[in-house]
């Protein structure tokens, strides 16, 4: 039996991680706005109620599909800035980017996307488009057990080293209540003044008005003096970050082709190869030389050629995506054949990775995911997903994320603190994912569309770090191979590997690893076939949203994750 329903309509549907940024959303279609308004409204009130999975110190990366128009990447990913260099990390005795602290602070990028969006593809004005964010601001929001839970984590940090993140998050010094409703006065001002701001004869020139004071006013000025004050990080050292206002106002968001690739007849469009979308590309073009019966995710059989295809299509993402990257080989349907070969009967714990080159990451054995406590949190969620389609057949799947309220420290005047997306980078010049100044760092953010006969039928995507393209692998597979609906694929059991090594700090790696949760039903065969098996629970991995059209009849419908009774569908 389904836990929620199969949404179905003709107006328009939202789907995300949070069910106020779900109404939030079809607020905005019902006021006359089409899905990019309402993706940008629900976008900023996410900030506010999932402040532990994302922030407006964050980034994103979205697949767009405007009705008639081809559709384009939205980078919302900011680089890294001209003082992070290699050098520089090494001269402070560090191996590794930290996981937390604003040494690891790209340029933030989510909001300038947001408004990039809005002026070239929305209908509404902005401080119409932050008012939704700024009432929960003001008025407050109920907090989630993972919210909770992830303030109770960083308490002692907080009182100890991040006063201003304590002043926030722990009202009168204690970690609050599940439930209890917590405000954030300074980011409803800082809404206000971005409203006020919006000022210019067109609606156009009023969004880059607000932009402007994003990128090089009150809150670049902010930024850029908060990044500078020492502070401790995750690997226990106190630096300064190297953020600074040139850095703030010499990057701006804008648009990029999508990387395609194909299954079952249908395309797939992803970001390119600074973000891991590739991956979901090369997994679905190994397993398309397999039967549907194959591929029955219900059996043993299945979800292992799933796991050791993810393994092979992950390994080379560590070997050889990044910036100015050409991935034509590797989404080759020879390759593909080439990779498909090294699938057997038994499990890998090899990391496998194809092509000539002769780099490797390094691989620190350590504790599995579900350990993993300091960086991105990968089980619950670490990060957001909204999808929006209106009943003019405009489209947007998006995933922000980074920003956290545990990243770095909050800045206090502005009510949120930097993201830590450096941390993608390796310190190795010899990757293609080094950092290097005035480079994005390579992006665990991928969102996904699903192309029929040339038309757009769905937007899809899940939080989850580098579970990401693997959770939406298998719901691909689900629905293209399997004949299930999208609700019904989303609520089916999930698995991962971790036979790669991590996109996050300390950057551990299980070989064979596999994650999975109890319901699928035969872990001890996979166990036998090799793989190192971690239980999740019954209900504890993916957060996967999706909408859909049918572009013959216009039909409408939607799907979201009831783990967690968080993420919810909604439209009519």
């Amino acid at each position: 039996m389904q836990a929620r329903p199969d949404l179905t309509g003709s107006f328009g549907m939202c789907a995300s991680t949070h069910w106020l940024a779900s109404a939030t959303g079809q607020a905005v279609l019902e006021r006359g706005g089409n899905a990019f308004d309402a993706a940008v409204a629900a976008a900023f009130v996410l900030h506010v109620v999932e402040p532990h999975l994302n922030g407006p110190g964050g980034d994103l990366v979205a697949l767009i599909a405007p009705a008639g128009a081809r559709p384009q990447v939205l980078a919302g990913q900011g680089p890294a800035p001209a003082g992070a260099t290699i050098e520089h990390f090494g001269s402070l005795g560090l191996d590794l980017v930290p996981g937390a602290g604003a040494l690891a602070a790209a340029v933030p990028g989510a909001v300038d996307a947001w408004l990039v969006l809005l002026r070239d593809h929305g209908t509404w004005e902005v401080p119409d488009v932050l008012g939704f964010a700024a009432h929960y601001a003001s008025r407050g929001h109920a907090l989630l057990p993972a919210e909770v839970a992830t303030i109770a984590g960083a308490a002692d940090l907080f009182r100890e080293s991040w006063p201003s993140s304590a002043a926030l998050w722990l009202p009168g010094g204690r970690v609050p209540r599940v439930g209890e409703v917590l405000s954030n006065p300074a980011w409803a001002r800082t809404l206000g003044r971005l409203g006020d701001a919006a000022v210019g004869s067109t609606r156009e020139d009023r969004v880059d008005a607000v932009r402007s004071e994003w990128r090089t006013g009150f809150v670049a000025h902010a930024l850029c003096g908060a990044a500078g004050d020492p502070h401790r990080h995750s690997s226990g050292g106190v630096f300064p970050g190297v953020l600074s206002c040139e850095d703030l106002a010499d990057w701006e968001a804008g648009y990029e082709e999508p990387v395609r690739g194909s299954f079952r007849g249908h395309e797939v469009l992803k970001a390119g190869p600074w973000s891991q979308g590739p991956v979901l590309l090369q997994t679905l073009a190994i397993l398309d030389g397999f039967t549907d019966s194959e591929l029955d995710l219900d059996t043993p059989d299945g979800v292992h050629r799933v796991l050791e295809a993810l393994k092979l299509a992950l390994a080379d993402r560590d070997v050889h995506y990044g910036e100015d990257v050409s991935v034509e080989h590797l989404l080759s349907a020879e390759y593909a054949a080439e990779r498909r070969t090294l699938i057997g009967e038994r499990a890998s714990a090899e990391f496998r990775p194809g092509g000539d080159s002769t780099y490797r990451p390094p691989l620190v054995e350590g504790a599995t995911v579900l350990d993993r406590t300091i960086g991105e949190p990968t089980v619950r969620g670490d990060t957001c997903h909204l999808d929006v389609v209106d009943r003019w057949g405009n489209v947007i799947s998006a995933t922000p994320s980074g920003g956290w309220l545990q990243s770095s420290p909050t800045v206090g005047e502005l009510g949120f603190a930097l993201g830590t997306r450096l941390q993608m980078s390796w310190l190795d010049p010899r990757s293609p994912s080094a950092l290097r100044p005035g480079q994005r760092p390579r992006t665990t953010l991928t969102p996904s569309l699903l192309v029929e006969d040339g038309e757009v039928v769905s937007a899809f995507g899940t939080p989850g770090g580098d579970q990401q393209d693997q959770w939406q692998a298998a719901y691909v597979v689900r629905v293209l191979a399997g004949g299930l609906t999208p609700q019904q694929a989303i609520e089916a059991p999930a698995f991962h590997t971790t036979s790669f090594p991590g996109s996050f700090w300390p950057r551990w790696w299980t070989p064979g690893g596999a994650v999975v949760e109890d319901r699928l039903g035969f872990v001890d065969d996979l166990e036998a076939r090799g793989h190192v098996v971690t239980r999740a629970g019954d209900w504890a991995l993916g957060r996967l949203s999706s909408v859909s059209r049918d572009p013959s009849t216009g039909q409408l419908s939607a799907a979201a994750n009831p783990r967690g009774a968080q993420g919810y569908a909604v439209g009519r």
